[in-house]
Formats: C-alpha cells, structure tokens, sequence
C-alpha cells in the first residue's frame, strides 16, 4: 500500500510538471507576440520618419504665420495706444 506522503509528493510532483509546461508554452506564445509587437513597431517608425519632412514644412508655416501676425497684432495695438494718448493729451491742454 502507498504512504500517503509519498501519494502527496506524487501529486506534488506532477501538478509541478504541469505548471511547468504550461509556463513554457505561455513563455513562447509570449515571445510570439512580442515579435509581432516589435513588427508593428518598426513599421509605424519607419513610416512616421517618412512624414518627418511634411511636419517640418508644417512647423515652419506656423512660425511664419505666428510671426506674421504678431506684427500685425502689435501694429493695431500700438496705434490704439497712440490715438487713446493724443486724445488726453487733447483734454489736457
């Protein structure tokens, strides 16, 4: 007749054979996706570094605009500053 320690150490021993298993085939479905991620990866780098060029362009249109229009914003501001100062220079005299 079994011992009933050796009966648990069998059982012990092969529900540790089957994690073991289990633990080699989520390793390898782990790696499997890992290749398909790292994929994925490199195609949308590559295909972001293609568009670098076309941001670039964007980039420097917004500066220009940006600057553009603080010239005039600081044109239609300073003259406001000088028509509301002549008129209490007016009211002044």
């Amino acid at each position: 007749m079994i011992n009933v320690m050796d009966l648990m150490s069998i059982i012990f021993y092969i529900g540790l054979i089957i994690l073991v298993i289990a633990l080699i085939v989520l390793v390898f479905k782990a790696m499997k996706t890992l290749n398909k991620v790292d994929r994925t990866l490199d195609d949308i780098n590559e295909k972001s570094s293609k568009l670098d060029g076309l941001f670039h362009i964007i980039d420097s249109t917004t500066d220009a605009v940006v600057g553009v229009s603080d010239r005039i914003i600081s044109f239609v501001a300073s003259s406001i500053e000088n028509l509301i100062n002549r008129k209490k220079v007016k009211k002044n005299e």
